[in-house]
């Protein structure tokens, strides 16, 4: 059987049919040693192929008024972006345009125009120091070697775990304190600007909100919490002139970066749905405020193709406890 049947048979058309929706964040230039399996342009390009010949490809707002009908296509999919790097619209844009295809881009908007997300200035000034060794000051954690490309690499996945989940000021004290003893110039062009979200909007893709400061919302006061989720939005509104109707929580992952008070709100706010990076497809009476990702990483084209097909057997639940 080929992977097209197998896909359409695990996601018919019309009310047995089931949405996946799939997660980036970045496509570079040229591929990056310190994250090997950060898709560059060649690999979205032929990962943008893989997609047009296995999946029908919908913009996500009119996927999801198509599955709120039971009217999807067989095989239906989106292309969702977070976060709002340039490489968005410098890279990825024109792939897509060039597929035909389309994605709605989630943006933490207190990063635009020069913004830097507290991950990259770890990943920036580790990649730049001219130390051989890093002591982050982090408790449990031991003194990190950066002496090479691999060492560094290593590095980096024990850092950034260790200060993600903190409470959003000792996160940013903590990142402030190690850009500081790494001693690096840091980058400044990294998110992307108002002018060019503008540009991309106007290449007809869809943007979505995604906090202020991307903080882990689990881990915010409620109160906080709220004004992130508002005040993100309201600013993207105030740059693009239009409603902002769609929301993705960052980092996504139900219970632990949100919950459901977190839930209630976007819904409270007015967004008409709200993603989250739990795994699985969206089938009828999916939750539209916790609806699922899932982008698989495997190389080659047969492998990815089965990663995606398992991913289509996994209905995601009605709604998820928060």
């Amino acid at each position: 059987m080929s992977l097209r049947l197998a896909m359409r048979l695990a996601a018919p058309p019309g009310p047995g049919g089931a949405l996946s929706i799939l997660i980036f964040h970045r496509v570079l230039a040229a591929p990056d040693p310190l994250f090997p399996d950060e898709p560059d342009v060649r690999r979205f390009d032929a990962l943008l192929g893989w997609l047009r010949q296995w999946f029908n490809v919908l913009p996500l707002a009119d996927a999801l008024v198509r599955l709120r009908a039971g009217r999807l296509p067989a095989r239906a999919a989106a292309i969702t972006f977070d976060d709002g790097y340039a490489d968005n619209l410098l890279q990825a844009v024109p792939l897509l345009r060039r597929h035909g295809l389309h994605a709605t881009f989630f943006i933490a908007s207190g990063f635009l125009d020069g913004g830097r997300m507290w991950n990259d200035t770890l990943i920036e000034a580790v990649r730049a120091t001219r130390l051989t060794a890093l002591d982050a000051g982090i408790a449990d954690l031991p003194e990190l070697p950066l002496d090479g490309v691999e060492a560094r690499r290593a590095a980096l996945a024990r850092l950034i775990p260790a200060v993600k989940h903190l409470p959003p000021p000792e996160r940013a004290a903590v990142v402030q304190r190690v850009a500081g003893r790494c001693g690096a110039d840091l980058p400044t062009d990294l998110m992307l600007t108002s002018t060019q979200l503008r540009t991309l909007r106007a290449a007809g893709m869809d943007v979505g909100a995604h906090t202020l400061t991307h903080p882990i919302l689990a881990r915010t006061d409620a109160d906080e919490a709220r004004r992130e989720i508002a005040e993100g939005r309201a600013l993207l509104e105030n740059i693009l002139g239009e409603r902002v109707a769609l929301f993705a929580y960052p980092n996504g992952k139900p219970g632990a970066d949100y919950r459901r008070a977190h839930v209630d709100m976007v819904r409270e706010l007015g967004f008409d749905a709200a993603l989250s990076t739990r795994p699985g497809v969206n089938a009828a009476g999916a939750d539209f405020f916790q609806l699922a990702r899932f982008t698989a990483w495997d190389r080659p084209r047969w492998r990815f193709g089965l990663r995606m097909l398992d991913n289509l057997r996994q209905r995601a639940p009605v709604t998820v406890d928060a």
